[in-house]
Parts: C-alpha cells; structure tokens; sequence
C-alpha cells in the first residue's frame, strides 16, 4: 500500500508571527493534517525561515529530537551545553531529552530543516540523563549517492528501536525499491518529482510505504528524497 500525502493535505504551523513556517507530515493531534503518529515516528516537520527568527527556549522530556539542516544555517542552544552551536546544510543534530532539557534555536533566512521526534521506551528515556550530540555532514556515510544518517557506520545511534533514516540524491532513472513487509517507509521528497508505481509526487509531498515486496520509481526531475524506515511494531508500548 502506498499512501500520499500532498503538502496540502500536511499540518501547518508558524513561530514568530509567520517569521518561520512549516508544514508537517506528522503533526501534533491540534494541528490538523490526515496523518497521525506511528510506529515509533512521532512528529515530522519542514521549516523555513522566511527571516532571521529565533524560537526561545522550550524544555523536552523523552523524546529524541533530531534536526537536519536542508539548507542555509541555523544556531542551537540548550540547557546541556550552555552555549550556541553553528549548524550548516547537511549537518543533523540530535537530541535524546531523558529526563528534561531545554533548548533553542535560530534560524538564518532562507534556511530549511527537518525536524523529527522519535520514541524511545518511555520508561527507560524518562530516568536518562539527557544527551546531546552534533554530527557534520562530512561525517555522515555516503555511497552511491546515498548520505545515511541512522543506519549501518553512522555514528548517530537513536534509542528508538529499528529506525534507518537515509537522504537520496536522485537523478534521471528508474528505480527498483525493495521492501520490507515488516517495516514502514516515509518518504518526503525535499526537491524533484517522482513517479511512484505510475502516480506523481512532487517537491514538499509525503508518501508512506508498507505491504509492499518492492516499489518502482521513475525521476522525472532530478532531485532529493528523505527516507525513514521505521518498524510496525516495537518491543515497547507506543503512542
């Protein structure tokens, strides 16, 4: 089954009186949008900056909290660190928030990012003290035109059982995917347009993947895709 979520059909949200916007695969329940949570993939949002806009500091508990800069740069602080880290385009930051931490950010304008929250077993996430940790894009593994940020050598490691998170960079051909029936696959397609088993997707679309053996792609328009693999079950309660 593949189903397609259109940016039209995603949640919205804004900081700052529209200084930055975004729109959200995965959105709170007050947001709106047509896809809820699940598996252990809580929250999926894209943000702009259509200024220089800051969100001030906001405390975490449990959740993993990981950034991916798309584009431009943004600046981070937290209640762990005390001081303002750089982030630049392909650079991923991620939060593992325990048992709190508070944080910061600011967004340079016309930058881009996602931002994911992940759940880990509560239980355990709740008694953690909190981590931290910023990864370079240089540090990333990269492979026939694959960057992994969660998955095999990477050194970004999630308490989240079973995630695999890997960004394409796609050109002008087909591709055969290959599907695990035991998993899910989300897909949002950050630039280009698609054919995904004869229907189009294009820039800003979300579409999720599951009971499939395999999916046939065709890149109309060159571009990049982001792919978290995530499992339908978990050896832990989920919201």
């Amino acid at each position: 089954m593949i189903q397609i979520f259109e940016k039209s059909k995603q949640a919205f949200g804004q900081f700052n009186n529209g200084e930055i916007l975004e729109n959200k695969p995965i959105g709170f329940p007050q947001d709106g949008g047509d896809l809820k949570p699940y598996s252990n993939l809580f929250y999926w949002a894209h943000a702009t900056a259509i200024k220089d806009s800051t969100i001030g500091l906001h405390p975490h508990r449990g959740f993993e909290i990981m950034t991916i800069v798309l584009e431009g740069k943004i600046n981070h602080y937290d209640t762990l660190l005390k001081q303002w880290i750089a982030l630049e385009s392909g650079d991923v930051q991620l939060i593992q928030s325990g048992s709190g931490i508070s944080h910061a950010e600011s967004m340079h304008k016309g930058s881009k990012i996602f931002q994911i929250w992940f759940q880990p077993n509560l239980k355990n996430a709740l008694q953690k003290t909190p981590g931290y940790l910023d990864v370079k894009k240089s540090e990333l593994p990269y492979s026939d035109n694959i960057r992994t940020i969660v998955g095999d050598q990477s050194p970004v490691i999630l308490d989240a059982e079973g995630i695999e998170i890997t960004l394409h960079q796609v050109g002008k051909k087909h591709y055969d995917y290959q599907v695990d029936s035991n998993f899910f696959y989300s897909f949002y397609i950050i630039d280009g347009k698609l054919k995904i088993n004869q229907v189009h997707v294009k820039k800003d679309d979300f579409f999720k993947i599951s009971e499939e053996s395999s999916v046939k792609f065709e890149v109309l328009q060159e571009g990049r895709i982001l792919c978290i693999k995530s499992p339908k079950s978990t050896s832990y309660p989920i919201y």
